[in-house]
């Protein structure tokens, strides 16, 4: 990542690839498929190479999303919220805007469509972003400075794009 003087790093990871074995299950309540475990995994290990360091974790509370976060086993406090669970990209904003100003990294684990608009919206329409998928699995992160409530659409910088599929 590059060097912005007392920048904030917004890493969004979209779980990873969840099982249909089950159709009787409701949405929430869907686990990762073995392609999604080894794809954690993946994400973990990268995280732990470029020894990136996470301060706050906030997970959805959907089984995939927990289970993504249990193998990624990321650094820092994790926080299960049930209302990220179903967030549209504003409201993923907004619940971004109380993170404490200390609070230097925060991880986001949880869903499309929303993460994709979200990180679009933050890093602007001309972002590599915008053309790209955000696929299951993957890792974008953001920099940004100031204070988390002033987090605006335009107001980031895409660090890094990664994927399961890259790493493995």
């Amino acid at each position: 990542m590059s060097a912005m003087v007392g920048a904030k790093h917004l890493l969004l990871l979209r779980h990873a690839k969840s099982s249909w074995d089950d159709p009787a299950l409701a949405d929430h309540d869907r686990p990762l498929a073995a392609r999604g475990r080894k794809a954690s995994k993946l994400i973990g290990a990268h995280l732990r190479r470029e020894q990136i360091e996470i301060s706050l974790v906030l997970c959805s509370s959907a089984r995939r999303a927990r289970e993504t976060l249990e193998l990624v086993a990321p650094s820092g406090e994790v926080r299960i919220e049930r209302e990220l669970y179903g967030a549209s990209a504003d409201e993923l904003l907004e619940r971004l805007h109380r993170v404490p100003d200390e609070v230097a990294e925060v991880m986001l684990i949880g869903h499309n469509p929303a993460f994709q608009d979200l990180a679009v919206a933050l890093v602007g329409a001309g972002s590599e972003l915008a053309s790209r998928k955000f696929p299951t699995g993957a890792l974008a992160t953001l920099m940004f400075t100031g204070p988390w409530r002033a987090l605006e659409h335009g107001h980031a910088e895409l660090a890094a794009f990664v994927t399961p599929r890259e790493l493995g």
